[in-house]
């Protein structure tokens, strides 16, 4: 599967590259705007990271462009520009993911597998998220881990996934509120706040038995803390 990077800095993109590269991607880098249009029509890659601010335009116009030609791979901006705004602009450009610079190397793996599952055609009935020993069944909307079984609905099973792509990392409130509910009007952001009560009510079982805890991580967002030991909330 052929990844184009977009990425002007030299050092980021080399390292991004070698990563991708590491599991089990090809990898194709250019660093301007005018080349990642060009490229992407030559080699119709499976998926385009791409940064936001280019030395010839705006990561915007290339999202654009891109999806004006037809391509319907996934999308994923990642940039230093960290701002609610930029990540809104960044998604109804097209793109199907913003991860804001700096970011841990395998939550931009795990999120890149997830959007090429999502348009691999793979019937969602066969579609399921492991983590270690938690399973998301995407059919059912349960939760499994070991013998306890929790069912959740529409929104907290797209919640916890997000949280199980990051597991062990924090997601912080804006970017979980920018992939889950950008696009619906009249809702704040403290939405995301309670919808991480209710999957935690709902988790309460898995906890008890060792399962991974829903933490907070102080000024950073949540978590989904694999070794079951974090004990804010």
């Amino acid at each position: 599967m052929n990844v184009l990077l977009v990425e002007d800095d030299a050092d980021i993109g080399s390292m991004l590259s070698r990563g991708l590269k590491v599991e089990g991607f090809d990898v194709t880098t250019v660093e301007r705007a005018d080349q990642a249009l060009d490229t992407a029509r030559d080699i119709n890659p499976c998926a385009v990271v791409l940064d936001m601010i280019l030395p010839d335009g705006s990561g915007l116009d290339v999202c654009r462009a891109l999806r004006e030609t037809g391509y319907t791979g996934p999308i994923l901006f990642v940039s230093a520009k960290d701002e609610v705004q930029d990540r809104v602009d960044g998604l109804t450009a097209g793109a199907d993911d913003y991860i804001v610079k700096p970011f841990q190397f395998d939550e931009l793996v795990a999120r890149l597998r997830t959007h090429l599952l999502h348009r691999s055609g793979t019937s969602d009935e066969h579609e399921r998220l492991i983590v270690g020993r938690l399973v998301l069944d995407h059919e059912t909307r349960q939760a499994h881990y070991g013998t306890v079984h929790v069912r959740l609905t529409q929104r907290e099973a797209e919640l916890l996934a997000l949280l199980m792509q990051s597991a062990n990392h924090p997601v912080s409130r804006g970017e979980i509120f920018d992939r889950l509910w950008a696009t619906q009007g009249g809702v704040s952001l403290n939405v995301v706040d309670v919808y991480v009560g209710y999957l935690r009510t709902k988790f309460a079982d898995i906890t008890r038995v060792g399962g991974p805890l829903i933490g907070t991580v102080r000024g950073r967002g949540f978590m989904l803390d694999m070794a079951g030991n974090r004990s804010g909330r």
